[in-house]
């Protein structure tokens, strides 16, 4: 649970998007839409799906930090026509520290959706005491450090990871870029 005792709400909506909690129902939808695709997975740091029961793995894990934290990873349909877009979330390290991230489909790629899920999740983690938010991306994917920074995120210099790629190159260690996001502790708390 958070600092303050917050749960995160297991559905809410954007202007254009309903972020919800995954089920087990969304398996199949996950898989066909995103977690298959080696193009889309191409500089995520887990591997792409290769069966339905990765996916169903990913829902297990899911459902664990649900209800372990004060949120876990949501789900990105579309207001409009209910087709699901994406993931994105947040995964704690202590109750005041989480990271974030998201995955689109291909075909709705450069239409503002990372940038309103990732707002969406800043906010969020603002308003259930997360005090600092991460990401991390691959230095060859500017299209994404470009929305982070577009979400007020600011690079880390000092910070040094190396994380694995997967779908690039197994095995091997890459630098990636991190960035942060650091929110005021609440007046009261």
């Amino acid at each position: 649970m958070s600092e303050a005792g917050v749960k995160a709400p297991a559905t809410f909506d954007t202007s254009r998007l309903t972020l919800y909690q995954p089920t087990i129902g969304d398996a199949q939808a996950i898989f066909d839409r995103y977690a298959s695709d080696a193009e889309v997975t191409r500089f995520l740091s887990w591997p792409r799906h290769q069966s339905i029961d990765d996916t169903r793995l990913f829902l297990d894990i899911s459902a664990s930090q649900w209800q372990e934290w004060p949120a876990g990873p949501y789900l990105m349909r579309s207001r409009s026509d209910g087709r699901l877009l994406g993931g994105t979330g947040l995964q704690f390290e202590t109750s005041t520290r989480a990271i974030t991230g998201y995955v689109l489909a291909k075909d709705v790629w450069g239409l503002g959706y990372a940038t309103e899920a990732l707002e969406a999740m800043v906010d969020l983690a603002r308003r259930i005491g997360v005090r600092r938010l991460a990401a991390s991306c691959h230095p060859q994917h500017r299209a994404s450090w470009h929305v982070l920074e577009k979400c007020g995120f600011v690079r880390d210099a000092a910070a040094s990871e190396q994380v694995a790629f997967p779908n690039l190159e197994p095995g091997r260690l890459v630098d990636v870029l991190r960035y942060v996001r650091e929110f005021a502790k609440p007046e009261g708390r």
